[in-house]
């Protein structure tokens, strides 16, 4: 009774989800204009990365966490940090489209600091994992990242996009 009652709730979610993702879109659109290619940034990760270029230990997730947990207190272990970023956009002949993360940290002394990191992406029918990655001596001499915003471009048109809290 418990799988059905689970099976039905989960099946309701994906039905509500779905007919909440399509509506707006359907609604907002005119006949006078086309439609924009769709496309959203759906989840960033910001991973440190130790001397071995590992975000973890092992696989599991709660091993992940905690790892992540001990190099943000240990930030002399950490070597780079890598923003992992599921993004989907509905592909439209051969465009290529542009992820951008933009960052904001201090760095020595109290200097605020900028820094874009960027990669050109190309649109499919399914979401996609890209990794952005900050190391090297660009890591050590930003500072500490205090805000992030991760962006996915078409051209100049902005798709979608995601931002830390104190963006």
């Amino acid at each position: 009774m418990r799988a059905i009652l689970s099976f039905l709730f989960t099946l309701g979610l994906f039905l509500s989800v779905q007919a909440d993702e399509f509506a707006p879109a359907a609604a907002t659109r005119t006949a006078a204009a086309p439609a924009a290619k769709a496309g959203k940034v759906v989840k960033v990760l910001p991973l440190w990365l130790d001397q071995q270029g590992r975000i973890a230990t092992s696989p599991s997730l709660f091993d992940r966490d905690a790892y992540q947990a001990y190099l943000r207190e240990h930030t002399n272990e950490v070597s780079a940090l890598r923003f992992d970023v599921s993004w989907s956009a509905d592909k439209n002949g051969t465009e290529k489209l542009t992820l951008r993360a933009e960052l904001r940290g201090v760095g020595e002394a109290g200097i605020p600091r900028l820094k874009n990191l960027e990669t050109e992406v190309a649109p499919g029918r399914f979401g996609r994992w890209t990794s952005l990655t900050l190391g090297g001596e660009d890591f050590k001499q930003f500072g500490a990242v205090v805000a992030w915003r991760v962006t996915l471009w078409n051209g100049s048109h902005l798709l979608g996009s995601q931002q830390s809290f104190l963006w």
